[in-house]
């Protein structure tokens, strides 16, 4: 199967800007990017002082005005230098010279991992910080909103029919067979099934849940029974006595015919009938006896073991598989079919039930935050220690490329400030040294 094309990865990049969200820059940019932000950066700064020291040159034993403009770029060929040397001291040796105290990340890259690790875990995956977030950004709403609209609908149950069809399709019928076979079916044999199978059907017999399933029984018997009344006489017919005449065979059957057709519509109209009575009243007494009667539970025990002992259990749970499969498959792909066109229906009535409802909403959100603060509270310091981990794993001199991609352009408007400041001060110590 193909993956998502080109288009469809597009349009899924735009639902966060859609929902409200921002993305970072830095996710958004190249290395490349930052590496000629980086070089331009680096440029101006140097410019700076390139310039000071040709200003100080060229003022240099001047007084008056040109004495101030000489302190200026003095001071700020000493603070341009002073900062170039704080800067370059955290990526490398200034001039390749081993300073101490100078390459620092490169030298404590495990300790700068463990750090930012320790930062994270304490600043951002805790509990109360986690549920404030969802809180403020009210995720519901905005997906409810966002969920409305027809187009994104359609979208999305696009998209999840395609990561479906590509989940069945890589599901193989050997595959299921193996599963079956070495996992469900040795389960299934190693558990006693009849407590759990007595309880459910306890629950089942206190709710009347099974009376819409004895009325669909009724109502087909019904029904066989009135188109085939030729067979049911038939029947009768043919297991009578050889020597009774025909006619009374015919009027035999003919009355039994109609007995049965009678009682079961008997049964079936009346909710109150004792067959039905006498079912529920079987039903109960089974689940109690596949409860609590061991011999009930060995027989039942005994069915089950002589049920998936057979060969044929796999192949069944293989060829319903491979057609539930396949029926999925043929669904999922048809754009205009009746299971994607209801599941886009169902999308889009519950998303308007939510934005319409903020009782709803808060109880999403509060159910997002919830699942939010279970993880950072038992899993947050796991997710922290990819920071380490991934920082360990670099080498020296990756962890402060990286790095240095990240943040020099910044950094290299400490040495640009350096410079700015460094001449002012200049100026004021010149200042203050004339006055005095």
């Amino acid at each position: 199967m193909n993956g998502p094309d080109a288009a469809t990865v597009h349009r899924v990049s735009d639902v966060p800007a859609t929902l409200g969200f921002t993305v970072p820059e830095s996710f958004g940019g190249s290395d490349a990017e930052r590496r000629r932000g980086l070089r331009r950066m680096r440029t101006v700064a140097t410019s700076l002082l390139v310039l000071a020291a040709v200003t100080y040159g060229l003022t240099h034993g001047d007084e008056g005005f040109l004495g101030y403009v000489n302190a200026g770029a003095e001071a700020a060929m000493i603070g341009a230098l002073a900062d170039w040397f704080a800067v370059t001291a955290l990526f490398k040796h200034p001039l390749g010279l081993p300073i101490p105290h100078t390459a620092l990340i490169p030298k404590r890259k495990e300790s700068l991992g463990a750090s930012l690790e320790e930062f994270v875990a304490e600043n951002f995956l805790r509990e109360d910080v986690v549920r404030e977030r969802v809180d403020a950004a009210r995720v519901s709403l905005r997906v409810s909103r966002w969920l409305s609209e027809p187009a994104h609908a359609e979208r999305v149950v696009e998209i999840g029919s395609r990561v479906a069809r590509d989940g069945l399709a890589r599901i193989g019928d050997d595959d299921v067979a193996a599963v079956v076979r070495e996992v469900i079916v040795p389960r299934l044999q190693a558990e006693e099934l009849s407590p759990a199978a007595g309880q459910a059907l306890a629950q089942v017999v206190a709710d009347g849940a099974h009376h819409g399933l004895v009325d669909i029984g009724l109502d087909e018997l019904h029904r066989w029974l009135l188109e085939n009344q030729g067979t049911v006489e038939q029947i009768v017919v043919d297991r009578a006595p050889w020597w009774t005449p025909q006619w009374v065979d015919d009027k035999i059957s003919g009355r039994l015919y109609k007995e049965a057709l009678d009682w079961v519509a008997d049964v079936r109209s009346d909710p109150e009938h004792r067959v039905r009575a006498s079912l529920d009243e079987f039903l109960a007494a089974l689940a109690e006896d596949l409860q609590h009667d061991p011999a009930t539970r060995a027989r039942a025990e005994a069915l089950k073991t002589r049920v998936l002992d057979q060969p044929r259990v796999v192949d069944v749970a293989v060829a319903l598989w491979s057609g539930l499969r396949l029926a999925l498959l043929e669904s999922l792909e048809d754009a205009e079919g009746m299971l994607r066109t209801r599941v886009i229906e169902i999308v889009q009535d519950s998303a308007r039930r939510i934005a319409d409802e903020p009782a709803a909403q808060r109880r999403l959100d509060g159910l997002l935050g919830d699942t939010a603060a279970f993880v950072v509270s038992n899993y947050g310091s796991e997710i922290a220690t990819v920071i380490s981990e991934t920082v360990n794993r670099w080498d020296g001199r990756e962890a402060s490329r990286r790095i240095e991609l990240h943040v020099g352009r910044d950094l290299q408007f400490i040495r640009i400030n350096g410079t700015v400041v460094g001449a002012l001060a200049g100026v004021t110590i010149h200042a203050f040294s004339s006055l005095l």
